[in-house]
Protein backbone atom coordinates (compact mmCIF):
# COMPACT_ATOMS: atom_id res chain seq x y z
CA UNK A 1 0.00 0.00 0.00
CA UNK A 2 2.37 2.54 0.74
CA UNK A 3 4.55 1.39 -2.82
CA UNK A 4 1.38 2.41 -4.62
CA UNK A 5 1.55 5.69 -2.43
CA UNK A 6 -0.97 5.29 0.55
CA UNK A 7 0.00 7.61 3.63
CA UNK A 8 -2.64 6.80 5.84
CA UNK A 9 -3.60 3.27 6.98
CA UNK A 10 -7.19 2.82 8.99
CA UNK A 11 -7.08 -0.31 10.44
CA UNK A 12 -10.73 -1.82 11.99
CA UNK A 13 -11.60 -5.12 13.10
CA UNK A 14 -15.53 -6.23 12.77
CA UNK A 15 -15.80 -7.58 16.24
CA UNK A 16 -13.64 -4.93 17.66
CA UNK A 17 -11.34 -7.23 18.97
CA UNK A 18 -8.22 -5.36 20.19
CA UNK A 19 -5.59 -8.38 20.38
CA UNK A 20 -6.40 -8.45 16.34
CA UNK A 21 -5.77 -4.78 16.07
CA UNK A 22 -2.59 -4.80 17.65
CA UNK A 23 -1.53 -7.47 15.29
CA UNK A 24 -2.99 -5.67 12.05
CA UNK A 25 -1.16 -2.61 13.37
CA UNK A 26 2.28 -3.68 13.65
CA UNK A 27 2.67 -3.96 9.94
CA UNK A 28 1.13 -0.50 9.47
CA UNK A 29 3.34 0.74 11.74
CA UNK A 30 6.62 -1.39 10.14
CA UNK A 31 6.10 0.42 6.55
CA UNK A 32 6.02 3.65 7.87
CA UNK A 33 2.61 4.59 7.06
CA UNK A 34 0.16 6.71 9.91
CA UNK A 35 -1.82 4.29 11.71
CA UNK A 36 -5.60 5.20 12.28
CA UNK A 37 -6.87 2.71 14.55
CA UNK A 38 -10.29 2.51 14.57
CA UNK A 39 -13.15 1.45 16.79
CA UNK A 40 -16.00 0.23 14.89
CA UNK A 41 -19.40 2.01 16.05
CA UNK A 42 -22.43 0.07 15.34
CA UNK A 43 -26.41 1.02 16.86
CA UNK A 44 -28.11 -2.20 18.16
CA UNK A 45 -31.91 -3.21 17.28
CA UNK A 46 -32.55 -4.28 19.45
CA UNK A 47 -31.74 -3.22 23.51
CA UNK A 48 -28.21 -3.59 25.72
CA UNK A 49 -26.83 -1.94 28.35
CA UNK A 50 -23.26 -3.52 27.87
CA UNK A 51 -22.11 -3.54 24.57
CA UNK A 52 -22.37 -0.47 21.55
CA UNK A 53 -22.61 1.80 24.57
CA UNK A 54 -19.64 4.96 25.32
CA UNK A 55 -18.36 2.97 28.35
CA UNK A 56 -18.19 0.00 25.70
CA UNK A 57 -16.39 1.76 22.84
CA UNK A 58 -14.13 3.41 25.30
CA UNK A 59 -13.03 0.75 27.27
CA UNK A 60 -11.58 -0.21 23.89
CA UNK A 61 -9.99 2.68 22.70
CA UNK A 62 -8.25 2.48 26.25
CA UNK A 63 -6.93 -1.21 25.49
CA UNK A 64 -5.54 0.39 22.39
CA UNK A 65 -3.50 3.14 23.55
CA UNK A 66 -2.29 0.97 26.74
CA UNK A 67 -0.78 -1.37 23.91
CA UNK A 68 2.83 -1.33 22.59
CA UNK A 69 1.47 -0.42 19.35
CA UNK A 70 2.34 2.83 18.06
CA UNK A 71 -1.04 4.55 17.29
CA UNK A 72 -0.95 7.97 15.24
CA UNK A 73 -5.02 8.51 15.53
CA UNK A 74 -8.02 6.95 16.81
CA UNK A 75 -11.07 7.04 14.20
CA UNK A 76 -14.99 6.46 15.64
CA UNK A 77 -16.20 4.02 12.62
CA UNK A 78 -19.89 3.85 12.27
CA UNK A 79 -20.37 2.26 8.75
CA UNK A 80 -24.01 1.74 9.19
CA UNK A 81 -24.95 4.96 10.08
CA UNK A 82 -26.89 3.52 12.85
CA UNK A 83 -25.46 5.33 16.03
CA UNK A 84 -27.09 7.91 17.58
CA UNK A 85 -25.60 11.47 18.18
CA UNK A 86 -25.36 11.54 21.94
CA UNK A 87 -23.82 8.05 22.12
CA UNK A 88 -21.11 9.66 19.50
CA UNK A 89 -21.34 12.17 21.70
CA UNK A 90 -20.15 10.83 24.98
CA UNK A 91 -18.00 8.18 23.31
CA UNK A 92 -15.80 11.40 22.17
CA UNK A 93 -15.87 13.49 24.88
CA UNK A 94 -14.44 10.02 26.92
CA UNK A 95 -12.26 9.23 24.49
CA UNK A 96 -10.19 12.63 24.37
CA UNK A 97 -9.66 12.33 27.86
CA UNK A 98 -7.75 9.38 27.33
CA UNK A 99 -5.97 10.15 24.50
CA UNK A 100 -2.53 12.17 24.19
CA UNK A 101 -3.62 15.74 23.37
CA UNK A 102 -1.84 16.04 19.88
CA UNK A 103 -3.00 12.91 18.47
CA UNK A 104 -6.10 13.51 16.07
CA UNK A 105 -9.57 12.42 16.66
CA UNK A 106 -11.58 11.27 13.76
CA UNK A 107 -15.43 10.57 12.93
CA UNK A 108 -16.81 8.19 9.90
CA UNK A 109 -20.66 8.05 9.38
CA UNK A 110 -23.23 7.20 6.87
CA UNK A 111 -26.36 9.63 6.34
CA UNK A 112 -28.63 6.55 5.56
CA UNK A 113 -30.83 7.12 8.31
CA UNK A 114 -30.36 10.95 7.38
CA UNK A 115 -28.74 11.42 10.79
CA UNK A 116 -25.27 12.03 9.91
CA UNK A 117 -24.87 15.85 9.73
CA UNK A 118 -26.51 15.68 13.59
CA UNK A 119 -23.96 12.90 14.09
CA UNK A 120 -21.00 14.87 12.99
CA UNK A 121 -21.78 17.73 15.12
CA UNK A 122 -22.31 15.82 18.33
CA UNK A 123 -18.78 14.33 17.19
CA UNK A 124 -16.70 17.79 16.87
CA UNK A 125 -18.88 19.22 19.92
CA UNK A 126 -16.95 16.45 21.73
CA UNK A 127 -13.13 16.88 20.63
CA UNK A 128 -13.50 15.43 17.20
CA UNK A 129 -10.70 16.94 14.98
CA UNK A 130 -11.94 15.43 11.77
CA UNK A 131 -14.51 13.87 9.59
CA UNK A 132 -15.21 11.95 5.96
CA UNK A 133 -17.60 13.75 3.98
CA UNK A 134 -18.84 13.72 0.36
CA UNK A 135 -20.27 15.41 -2.80
CA UNK A 136 -23.68 15.47 -5.20
CA UNK A 137 -24.19 12.94 -6.85
CA UNK A 138 -22.73 11.14 -4.46
CA UNK A 139 -23.37 12.34 -1.47
CA UNK A 140 -25.67 11.65 1.68
CA UNK A 141 -27.89 8.61 1.35
CA UNK A 142 -25.76 5.51 1.43
CA UNK A 143 -22.79 7.49 1.91
CA UNK A 144 -21.42 10.44 3.77
CA UNK A 145 -23.19 13.64 3.94
CA UNK A 146 -22.20 16.37 1.48
CA UNK A 147 -19.63 18.72 2.76
CA UNK A 148 -21.89 21.82 1.93
CA UNK A 149 -23.80 20.90 4.45
CA UNK A 150 -22.07 20.00 7.31
CA UNK A 151 -20.25 23.61 6.44
CA UNK A 152 -23.66 25.09 6.53
CA UNK A 153 -24.41 23.66 10.30
CA UNK A 154 -21.50 24.46 11.60
CA UNK A 155 -22.20 28.14 10.93
CA UNK A 156 -22.05 30.46 14.17
CA UNK A 157 -20.55 27.55 16.12
CA UNK A 158 -17.00 28.31 16.40
CA UNK A 159 -15.75 25.70 14.18
CA UNK A 160 -15.15 25.37 10.68
CA UNK A 161 -14.12 22.98 7.93
CA UNK A 162 -10.46 23.04 6.58
CA UNK A 163 -11.72 22.79 3.22
CA UNK A 164 -12.76 25.53 0.53
CA UNK A 165 -16.71 25.09 0.28
CA UNK A 166 -16.88 27.43 -3.11
CA UNK A 167 -14.42 24.39 -5.11
CA UNK A 168 -17.32 22.60 -4.72
CA UNK A 169 -19.38 22.90 -7.28
CA UNK A 170 -16.82 22.12 -9.37
CA UNK A 171 -15.69 18.75 -8.06
CA UNK A 172 -19.71 18.37 -8.46
CA UNK A 173 -19.73 19.02 -12.34
CA UNK A 174 -16.48 16.51 -12.66
CA UNK A 175 -18.07 13.58 -10.93
CA UNK A 176 -21.50 14.47 -12.86
CA UNK A 177 -19.38 13.76 -16.21
CA UNK A 178 -17.53 10.84 -14.92
CA UNK A 179 -20.51 9.08 -13.32
CA UNK A 180 -22.82 9.68 -16.55
CA UNK A 181 -22.94 6.09 -17.79
CA UNK A 182 -23.81 4.76 -14.18
CA UNK A 183 -27.46 3.70 -14.05
CA UNK A 184 -28.12 3.52 -9.89
CA UNK A 185 -31.37 1.51 -7.94
CA UNK A 186 -33.15 4.81 -6.28
CA UNK A 187 -32.50 1.77 -3.09
CA UNK A 188 -29.42 2.24 -2.83
CA UNK A 189 -28.85 6.53 -2.58
CA UNK A 190 -31.75 7.65 -1.16
CA UNK A 191 -31.85 7.49 2.59
CA UNK A 192 -33.60 4.98 4.24
CA UNK A 193 -34.37 5.08 8.12
CA UNK A 194 -35.31 1.59 8.29
CA UNK A 195 -31.32 1.10 8.36
CA UNK A 196 -31.60 1.69 11.86
CA UNK A 197 -33.04 -1.47 12.59
CA UNK A 198 -30.94 -3.06 9.88
CA UNK A 199 -27.49 -2.14 10.48
CA UNK A 200 -26.23 -2.06 7.07
CA UNK A 201 -22.95 0.06 5.73
CA UNK A 202 -24.29 2.31 2.71
CA UNK A 203 -21.69 0.57 0.71
CA UNK A 204 -23.34 -2.87 0.87
CA UNK A 205 -26.78 -1.76 0.41
CA UNK A 206 -25.81 -0.60 -2.83
CA UNK A 207 -24.47 -3.92 -4.26
CA UNK A 208 -26.89 -5.98 -2.23
CA UNK A 209 -30.14 -4.38 -4.03
CA UNK A 210 -27.81 -4.74 -7.68
CA UNK A 211 -27.51 -8.23 -7.13
CA UNK A 212 -30.73 -8.70 -5.94
CA UNK A 213 -32.23 -7.51 -8.78
CA UNK A 214 -30.12 -9.48 -10.84
CA UNK A 215 -31.47 -12.18 -9.37
CA UNK A 216 -34.63 -11.41 -9.66
CA UNK A 217 -35.41 -11.38 -6.26
CA UNK A 218 -35.51 -7.89 -5.35
CA UNK A 219 -39.46 -9.28 -3.61
CA UNK A 220 -37.21 -10.19 -0.86
CA UNK A 221 -35.65 -7.43 0.06
CA UNK A 222 -37.97 -6.29 2.87
CA UNK A 223 -37.88 -9.69 4.81
CA UNK A 224 -34.46 -9.90 4.18
CA UNK A 225 -34.35 -6.26 6.18
CA UNK A 226 -37.12 -7.97 8.41
CA UNK A 227 -35.09 -10.93 9.72
CA UNK A 228 -31.59 -8.46 10.48
CA UNK A 229 -32.59 -8.09 13.98
CA UNK A 230 -32.49 -11.85 14.47
CA UNK A 231 -29.07 -12.55 12.85
CA UNK A 232 -27.68 -9.46 14.61
CA UNK A 233 -28.79 -10.61 18.01
CA UNK A 234 -28.22 -14.46 17.81
CA UNK A 235 -24.76 -14.15 16.47
CA UNK A 236 -23.35 -11.83 19.35
CA UNK A 237 -23.55 -7.84 17.69
CA UNK A 238 -20.76 -7.50 15.76
CA UNK A 239 -20.19 -4.34 14.10
CA UNK A 240 -21.43 -4.51 10.12
CA UNK A 241 -17.73 -3.28 9.12
CA UNK A 242 -16.47 -5.77 6.26
CA UNK A 243 -17.24 -8.36 6.55
CA UNK A 244 -19.77 -8.37 9.24
CA UNK A 245 -22.29 -6.68 7.16
CA UNK A 246 -21.92 -8.89 4.76
CA UNK A 247 -22.36 -12.43 6.68
CA UNK A 248 -25.67 -10.64 8.24
CA UNK A 249 -27.05 -10.20 5.04
CA UNK A 250 -26.38 -13.71 3.86
CA UNK A 251 -27.75 -15.24 6.76
CA UNK A 252 -30.86 -12.86 6.90
CA UNK A 253 -30.84 -13.94 3.19
CA UNK A 254 -30.48 -17.74 4.16
CA UNK A 255 -33.24 -17.41 6.75
CA UNK A 256 -35.79 -16.03 4.34
CA UNK A 257 -34.57 -18.12 1.27
CA UNK A 258 -34.80 -21.15 3.25
CA UNK A 259 -36.09 -21.11 6.39
CA UNK A 260 -34.19 -19.96 9.51
CA UNK A 261 -31.33 -21.93 10.50
CA UNK A 262 -32.19 -24.37 7.84
CA UNK A 263 -28.41 -23.08 6.16
CA UNK A 264 -25.84 -21.52 8.13
CA UNK A 265 -23.87 -19.00 5.83
CA UNK A 266 -20.06 -20.25 6.04
CA UNK A 267 -18.89 -16.47 6.86
CA UNK A 268 -21.67 -16.14 9.68
CA UNK A 269 -21.00 -19.68 11.04
CA UNK A 270 -17.66 -19.32 11.65
CA UNK A 271 -18.37 -15.66 13.54
CA UNK A 272 -20.30 -17.48 15.95
CA UNK A 273 -17.81 -20.31 16.53
CA UNK A 274 -15.10 -17.78 17.27
CA UNK A 275 -13.01 -17.84 14.14
CA UNK A 276 -12.69 -14.39 13.60
CA UNK A 277 -12.17 -12.94 17.41
CA UNK A 278 -14.66 -13.09 20.06
CA UNK A 279 -18.09 -11.65 19.84
CA UNK A 280 -19.32 -8.73 22.18
CA UNK A 281 -22.18 -10.73 23.01
CA UNK A 282 -22.63 -14.23 23.70
CA UNK A 283 -23.77 -16.22 20.96
CA UNK A 284 -27.03 -17.66 20.79
CA UNK A 285 -25.87 -21.64 22.10
CA UNK A 286 -28.69 -23.03 19.82
CA UNK A 287 -27.32 -21.08 17.07
CA UNK A 288 -24.03 -22.24 17.53
CA UNK A 289 -24.74 -25.59 18.07
CA UNK A 290 -26.50 -25.58 14.41
CA UNK A 291 -23.23 -23.47 12.61
CA UNK A 292 -20.63 -26.39 14.46
CA UNK A 293 -22.89 -29.09 12.98
CA UNK A 294 -23.56 -28.00 9.58
CA UNK A 295 -19.94 -26.60 9.03
CA UNK A 296 -18.65 -29.64 10.85
CA UNK A 297 -16.18 -27.52 12.90
CA UNK A 298 -15.74 -27.32 16.69
CA UNK A 299 -15.98 -23.87 18.68
CA UNK A 300 -12.51 -22.15 18.38
CA UNK A 301 -11.61 -20.33 21.74
CA UNK A 302 -7.98 -19.58 20.53
CA UNK A 303 -5.93 -16.83 18.08
CA UNK A 304 -8.23 -16.29 14.66
CA UNK A 305 -5.18 -14.80 12.90
CA UNK A 306 -3.10 -18.03 13.82
CA UNK A 307 -6.16 -19.87 12.40
CA UNK A 308 -6.70 -18.01 9.41
CA UNK A 309 -6.11 -19.86 5.93
CA UNK A 310 -2.95 -19.70 4.56
CA UNK A 311 -3.74 -18.58 1.50
CA UNK A 312 -0.03 -17.27 0.05
CA UNK A 313 1.00 -20.36 -1.65
CA UNK A 314 -2.10 -21.70 -2.91
CA UNK A 315 -2.37 -18.50 -4.59
CA UNK A 316 1.31 -18.53 -5.93
CA UNK A 317 0.62 -21.83 -7.03
CA UNK A 318 -2.62 -20.85 -8.99
CA UNK A 319 -0.68 -17.72 -10.98
CA UNK A 320 2.63 -20.40 -11.85
CA UNK A 321 -0.29 -22.75 -13.16
CA UNK A 322 -1.28 -20.63 -15.82
CA UNK A 323 2.41 -18.55 -16.74
CA UNK A 324 1.54 -15.65 -14.85
CA UNK A 325 3.92 -13.89 -12.60
CA UNK A 326 4.36 -14.47 -9.06
CA UNK A 327 4.75 -10.72 -7.85
CA UNK A 328 3.40 -9.31 -4.76
CA UNK A 329 1.23 -7.54 -6.55
CA UNK A 330 -0.32 -10.63 -8.27
CA UNK A 331 -0.57 -12.91 -5.13
CA UNK A 332 -2.44 -9.82 -3.34
CA UNK A 333 -4.87 -9.86 -6.13
CA UNK A 334 -5.61 -13.29 -6.05
CA UNK A 335 -5.42 -13.91 -2.21
CA UNK A 336 -8.01 -10.65 -1.85
CA UNK A 337 -10.21 -12.60 -4.26
CA UNK A 338 -10.51 -16.15 -2.60
CA UNK A 339 -13.77 -17.27 -1.40
CA UNK A 340 -13.33 -21.22 0.51
CA UNK A 341 -14.87 -23.82 -1.66
CA UNK A 342 -15.30 -21.23 -4.91
CA UNK A 343 -13.20 -22.59 -7.98
CA UNK A 344 -9.79 -21.06 -8.86
CA UNK A 345 -11.40 -20.73 -11.88
CA UNK A 346 -13.83 -17.77 -11.07
CA UNK A 347 -11.14 -16.37 -8.41
CA UNK A 348 -11.69 -12.61 -9.81
CA UNK A 349 -8.18 -11.65 -9.46
CA UNK A 350 -6.81 -14.33 -11.51
CA UNK A 351 -9.85 -13.24 -13.88
CA UNK A 352 -8.42 -10.08 -14.36
CA UNK A 353 -4.45 -10.73 -15.09
CA UNK A 354 -5.95 -12.98 -17.48
CA UNK A 355 -8.26 -10.36 -19.24
CA UNK A 356 -11.03 -12.19 -18.72
CA UNK A 357 -12.77 -10.22 -15.41
CA UNK A 358 -16.74 -9.83 -15.19
CA UNK A 359 -17.58 -6.12 -14.07
CA UNK A 360 -20.57 -6.31 -12.44
CA UNK A 361 -21.37 -2.68 -12.22
CA UNK A 362 -25.13 -0.85 -13.19
CA UNK A 363 -24.80 1.14 -16.22
CA UNK A 364 -27.39 2.86 -18.22
CA UNK A 365 -28.61 0.65 -21.05
CA UNK A 366 -27.37 2.08 -24.69
CA UNK A 367 -30.37 2.55 -27.20
CA UNK A 368 -30.22 -0.08 -30.00
CA UNK A 369 -28.88 1.19 -33.24
CA UNK A 370 -31.95 1.42 -35.58
CA UNK A 371 -31.58 -1.50 -38.33
CA UNK A 372 -31.64 -0.42 -41.91
CA UNK A 373 -35.12 -0.72 -43.50
CA UNK A 374 -35.88 -4.17 -45.32
CA UNK A 375 -38.47 -6.01 -46.69
CA UNK A 376 -40.36 -7.62 -43.56
CA UNK A 377 -39.60 -11.68 -43.93
CA UNK A 378 -42.85 -13.94 -43.56
CA UNK A 379 -43.06 -15.20 -40.12
CA UNK A 380 -42.22 -18.58 -39.80
CA UNK A 381 -44.65 -20.67 -37.87
CA UNK A 382 -43.55 -21.46 -34.00
CA UNK A 383 -42.49 -24.95 -33.64
CA UNK A 384 -44.77 -27.15 -31.55
CA UNK A 385 -43.68 -27.70 -27.61
CA UNK A 386 -42.72 -31.11 -27.39
CA UNK A 387 -42.59 -31.26 -23.73
CA UNK A 388 -42.93 -28.29 -20.74
CA UNK A 389 -40.68 -24.87 -21.32
CA UNK A 390 -39.84 -22.94 -18.57
CA UNK A 391 -39.24 -18.83 -19.55
CA UNK A 392 -39.22 -15.63 -17.58
CA UNK A 393 -41.44 -12.80 -17.88
CA UNK A 394 -40.74 -9.25 -16.28
CA UNK A 395 -44.28 -7.02 -15.58
CA UNK A 396 -43.90 -3.48 -14.82
CA UNK A 397 -46.80 -2.26 -13.02
CA UNK A 398 -47.32 1.55 -11.76
CA UNK A 399 -43.54 1.50 -12.01
CA UNK A 400 -42.92 -1.49 -10.47
CA UNK A 401 -40.73 -4.07 -11.80
CA UNK A 402 -41.57 -7.74 -10.88
CA UNK A 403 -40.28 -10.97 -12.22
CA UNK A 404 -42.09 -14.02 -12.76
CA UNK A 405 -40.89 -17.64 -13.96
CA UNK A 406 -43.67 -19.01 -16.36
CA UNK A 407 -43.92 -22.78 -17.80
CA UNK A 408 -45.86 -23.64 -21.03
CA UNK A 409 -47.56 -26.93 -21.18
CA UNK A 410 -47.94 -28.60 -25.00
CA UNK A 411 -51.69 -27.92 -25.50
CA UNK A 412 -53.93 -31.74 -25.56
CA UNK A 413 -54.62 -32.26 -29.06
CA UNK A 414 -58.18 -33.18 -29.21
CA UNK A 415 -60.67 -34.09 -32.38
CA UNK A 416 -64.30 -33.52 -32.77
CA UNK A 417 -65.70 -32.84 -28.77
CA UNK A 418 -63.57 -32.52 -25.50
CA UNK A 419 -61.53 -35.77 -24.85
CA UNK A 420 -62.70 -37.36 -21.83
CA UNK A 421 -60.26 -36.92 -18.71
CA UNK A 422 -57.52 -39.41 -18.98
CA UNK A 423 -57.88 -42.08 -16.13
CA UNK A 424 -55.17 -40.67 -12.84
CA UNK A 425 -51.59 -41.92 -13.67
CA UNK A 426 -48.03 -40.90 -12.19
CA UNK A 427 -47.16 -38.00 -15.08
CA UNK A 428 -44.66 -39.03 -17.92
CA UNK A 429 -41.49 -37.87 -17.80
CA UNK A 430 -41.37 -35.03 -20.84
CA UNK A 431 -40.34 -35.63 -24.16
CA UNK A 432 -36.02 -35.48 -24.24
CA UNK A 433 -36.04 -35.63 -20.35
CA UNK A 434 -36.28 -32.98 -17.83
CA UNK A 435 -34.37 -29.51 -17.65
CA UNK A 436 -32.82 -28.78 -14.74
CA UNK A 437 -32.83 -24.73 -14.21
CA UNK A 438 -31.45 -22.73 -11.81
CA UNK A 439 -34.22 -21.67 -8.41
CA UNK A 440 -33.55 -17.62 -9.15
CA UNK A 441 -35.78 -15.96 -12.02
CA UNK A 442 -32.94 -13.97 -12.63
CA UNK A 443 -29.39 -13.73 -13.71
CA UNK A 444 -27.08 -15.77 -11.68
CA UNK A 445 -23.27 -17.69 -12.73
CA UNK A 446 -22.66 -21.23 -12.32
CA UNK A 447 -19.99 -21.77 -9.63
CA UNK A 448 -19.84 -25.52 -10.09
CA UNK A 449 -21.04 -28.70 -11.84
CA UNK A 450 -21.25 -32.07 -9.59
CA UNK A 451 -22.45 -34.27 -12.21
CA UNK A 452 -21.11 -35.34 -15.91
CA UNK A 453 -23.21 -36.84 -18.71
CA UNK A 454 -24.10 -40.49 -18.23
CA UNK A 455 -24.11 -40.23 -14.27
CA UNK A 456 -27.26 -40.95 -12.66
CA UNK A 457 -28.56 -39.20 -10.10
CA UNK A 458 -31.83 -39.78 -7.66
CA UNK A 459 -34.58 -36.67 -6.99
CA UNK A 460 -32.89 -34.16 -4.56
CA UNK A 461 -29.39 -34.92 -5.59
CA UNK A 462 -27.31 -31.67 -5.47
CA UNK A 463 -25.78 -31.37 -9.33
CA UNK A 464 -24.72 -27.80 -9.49
CA UNK A 465 -24.41 -24.36 -7.49
CA UNK A 466 -25.01 -21.26 -8.41
CA UNK A 467 -23.63 -17.90 -7.35
CA UNK A 468 -26.11 -15.16 -6.20
CA UNK A 469 -25.52 -12.71 -3.39
CA UNK A 470 -21.92 -13.51 -3.35
CA UNK A 471 -23.23 -16.79 -1.87
CA UNK A 472 -23.22 -20.61 -3.41
CA UNK A 473 -26.61 -22.06 -3.47
CA UNK A 474 -27.34 -25.80 -4.47
CA UNK A 475 -29.16 -27.23 -7.65
CA UNK A 476 -31.06 -30.02 -6.58
CA UNK A 477 -32.34 -32.64 -9.40
CA UNK A 478 -36.22 -32.51 -9.81
CA UNK A 479 -36.33 -35.93 -10.93
CA UNK A 480 -34.21 -39.55 -10.57
CA UNK A 481 -32.66 -40.51 -14.10
CA UNK A 482 -29.78 -40.37 -16.12
CA UNK A 483 -27.84 -36.89 -17.26
CA UNK A 484 -28.29 -36.86 -20.89
CA UNK A 485 -26.95 -33.31 -21.67
CA UNK A 486 -24.87 -30.50 -20.01
CA UNK A 487 -25.55 -27.15 -21.36
CA UNK A 488 -23.56 -24.92 -19.67
CA UNK A 489 -19.93 -24.10 -18.25
CA UNK A 490 -18.79 -23.24 -14.70
CA UNK A 491 -18.65 -19.45 -15.49
CA UNK A 492 -21.37 -18.58 -17.79
CA UNK A 493 -24.37 -16.76 -16.34
CA UNK A 494 -27.69 -17.99 -16.67
CA UNK A 495 -31.50 -17.59 -15.76
CA UNK A 496 -34.24 -19.87 -15.27
CA UNK A 497 -34.88 -20.07 -18.87
CA UNK A 498 -31.53 -21.59 -19.94
CA UNK A 499 -31.80 -24.94 -18.14
CA UNK A 500 -27.91 -26.05 -16.55
CA UNK A 501 -28.80 -29.85 -17.54
CA UNK A 502 -31.40 -32.47 -18.90
CA UNK A 503 -32.39 -35.85 -17.06
CA UNK A 504 -33.98 -38.65 -18.81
Amino acid sequence: MQASGTTWDRNFDFMNDTANLIKTGRPIVDAGMHHQAAIALMGLPFESKTVHTPEFYINIGKKLLDSDVQIDSICLKDASGTTDPMTIYETAVGMKKIMPPEMPLWMHTHDTASTAVACYMAAIHGGADGVDLSIRPMASGTVQPDVRSLAHALKGTGYSLDIDVSKMPEIESMLKELMDEYDFNPTTTTADARVLGFPMPGGAIGPNVHMMVKAGILEKYGEVLAEFPVVVEAGGAWTSVTPGSQQYWLQAFNNVMYGRWNKIDPGYGRSVLGYFGKTPLPSDPEVVKIASEQLEMPVFEGDPLEKAPKNIEPAKQALEERGLSTSDENIFLVMAAMVPGKKMELNEGIRLLTNSSKIDIPLKKKPAEAAPAAAAPAAAPAPALSGPVTTRCTVEENGTMRTFVVTLEPATQTTGAAAAPAAAAAPAAPAGGTPVHSTFAGSVEVVDLLVKQGDRVEVGTVVAAVEAMKAKHDIKSPVAGQVTAIHVNIGDEIDSSKPIMTIA
